[in-house]
């Protein structure tokens, strides 16, 4: 048993509170079990009791025994002054404040419904199933999960918000420049994503902006702040690149001795940086209204087609510099740009709409139209309930749900999981 569960019987009064009665058998009533904190300090906030014949308002502590209020200190923190009802599992040891005031005691072990601990023990088995409730999930209503599911597409959206937020401190509010580097780090996909970043962040993206019709000046930035244009190849496409690059470097004072440089290794070669960074490069020199488009999302085609590329001249027969291969078109797939639509464009969209005081209503619209992420967590979680909606918001839901409920045991703080109990 855990905490959280105790948590659950409280907050929701999962016991026969009109027997509650403190271990020295005063009648404990119940008008409000207070505000949940998640925090540091007291489990809940400004409950309000009636202990015996007198009226409290205060705090409450959770614990699955008395003493761990000694074992975790409370008597020495001045947090917990104000708690007015100690909730135990077990009452082993009678509690005191600093002041050597006793603390009253409810000890749920003889009041909590015999079915209720069955329905916990079935949802508590992580040892044995993918996640808790792999044999309830399919069995759940169809509206519950919807619902559960919207708040936490915007539970994830508001995570990712905060490394944009921060991209917006550190660059003054340059909303074209967050757009840049985030759209860098999400090509560099999981292996060179924070090397993307880095580079992307490593000069003025108003150097970007002067050169925005140049493809080969844009292709030279990338790749020369990359670290990518070092050695000594001979090709003449190299070559002048690398001039190009130089003097740049001189003419902007460019620095890029602290930039983390890509990998290549286990990558396929239509993910090598130096083709992901081309395409890069592709899009700001053909597409002039880009910001406009993603701050604006309307018409998921009209998103689709801004980065819809492909690289050519020198690149069609070269993945990096050095080797040469026969002719092959290398273009952003349909399930790449699906990834840069949910790792860029939706988030990005989501705190601007925040941050500017449009409709976040549209984000979601956008990401409801846009194909689910193809992976074995989502890909299980579509076997479970095959009714699932297989678009980006529900993906990602469900992504968020695995990562920071299920693989933590949250049950309860689940929705899914207060309901299984509630009516299993």
């Amino acid at each position: 048993m855990r905490e959280d569960f105790l948590h659950y019987l409280w907050k929701f009064k999962k016991f026969d509170f009109l027997e509650a009665k403190t271990t020295d058998g005063e009648e404990i009533v119940i008008s409000a079990v207070g505000i949940h904190n998640q925090l540091s300090g007291p489990d809940f906030f400004n409950a309000r009791l009636k202990i015996g014949n007198q009226l409290w308002a205060g705090n409450v502590e959770i614990h699955l025994k008395s003493s761990d209020w000694y074992a975790h200190q409370h008597e020495r923190d001045e947090n917990y002054e104000n708690v007015i009802l100690h909730v135990v599992w077990e009452h082993d040891v009678d509690i005191f404040r600093r002041d050597d005031s006793p603390i009253p005691t409810l000890e749920l072990e003889k009041l909590v419904d015999v079915v209720v601990l069955e329905k916990y023990d079935l949802l508590d088995s992580q040892n044995k199933n993918w996640i808790n409730c792999e044999k309830s999930f399919p069995e759940i209503d169809q509206f519950q999960v919807e619902h559960w599911l919207e708040r936490l597409y915007f539970e994830r959206l508001e995570e990712r918000a905060f490394l944009i937020t921060d991209l917006l401190e550190k660059s003054g509010n340059d909303w074209e420049a967050v757009l840049f580097q985030l759209l860098a780090k999400n090509f560099g996909l999981n292996i060179n994503g924070e090397a993307f970043l880095n580079m992307a962040g490593s000069f003025d993206f108003k150097i970007v902006k002067k050169n925005i019709s140049n493809k080969h000046t844009l292709q030279s930035l990338f790749l020369g702040q990359a670290g990518l244009l070092e050695g000594g190849y001979e090709d003449v496409y190299f070559q002048d690149l690398r001039k190009t690059y130089q003097y740049l470097k001189h003419k902007y004072s460019l620095d890029n001795s602290g930039v983390i440089k890509p990998k290549f290794f286990r990558l396929r070669p239509d993910n090598f940086p130096t083709i992901r960074l081309v395409q890069l490069a592709e899009i700001y020199a053909s597409e002039q209204n880009l910001f406009k488009e993603v701050t604006h999302p309307t018409d998921l085609l009209k998103l689709v087609k801004k980065f819809q590329v492909e690289v050519d001249g020198y690149w069609l027969t070269h993945y990096n510099f050095g080797r040469e291969h026969r002719a092959r078109r290398k273009k952003t797939t349909p399930k790449f740009i699906n990834l840069i639509l949910i790792n860029t464009v939706i988030p990005f969209s989501f705190v601007y709409a925040q941050k500017m005081g449009g409709s976040v209503d549209k984000v979601a619209e956008i990401a409801r139209k846009v194909l689910a992420e193809e992976n074995g967590v989502v890909s299980k979680f579509y076997q479970l309930r095959p009714d699932l909606p297989a678009d980006a918001l529900h993906s990602q839901a469900l992504l968020h749900l695995k990562k920071n409920y299920c693989d933590k045991n949250k049950c309860m703080e689940c929705e899914l999981g207060i309901n299984l109990l509630r009516t299993n």
